[in-house]
């Protein structure tokens, strides 16, 4: 890895890193550094991350360079088919309100449309009204109640569990 890749994804990794801060989730992700460069960026990405990045003329040595990121997968659905989905969405504070999340929400719907993708999904905090909001602003449903389905997860050590046969 060249120098100029490893600078880039440091910043990346920061701008995800200031963002699990924000949200008061450090020490809750499983997710160490090797693991998000080996899984966004290695040989077979598991997903895929587009930046915002501060134009190279108003770029200093102690500011940031990353902005804001999403990152996202694609997948399918028998009922629907191919899907963008948007895993995490993130612009820094002072950075919000001018436009930036908009154009990369774009730049994904025209990967999605590009790729022939019939829908994008993702979920939104509860709580989470801003967002809301803005997505709403731009034709996304909530589907939560009109089509019933809830959102499950299976640990790893369930996933341990069952793949030991521990758990029927």
């Amino acid at each position: 890895m060249g120098p100029t890749r490893f600078i880039f994804l440091f910043s990346v990794v920061n701008t995800i890193s200031s963002y699990l801060l924000m949200k008061h989730l450090q020490g809750v992700s499983n997710v160490v550094i090797t693991d998000l460069l080996e899984d966004g960026f290695g040989d077979h990405p598991f997903y895929h991350c587009v930046v915002a990045e501060v134009p190279s003329e108003q770029q200093s040595n102690n500011g940031p360079v990353v902005i804001g990121f999403a990152m996202y997968y694609f997948t399918y659905d028998p009922w629907i088919g191919k899907l963008l989905y948007l895993e995490d969405f993130f612009v820094m504070e002072m950075y919000r309100n001018i436009g930036i999340g908009s154009e990369i929400l774009k730049l994904l719907s025209d990967m999605a449309f590009n790729t022939r993708c019939n829908s994008m999904h993702f979920v939104v905090a509860e709580g989470n009204q801003k967002s809301i909001d803005f997505y709403k602003r731009r034709g996304a449903a909530d589907i939560t109640h009109d089509e019933g389905w809830r959102l499950f997860k299976i640990n790893k050590s369930s996933l341990f569990k069952m793949s030991s046969g521990t758990i029927e």
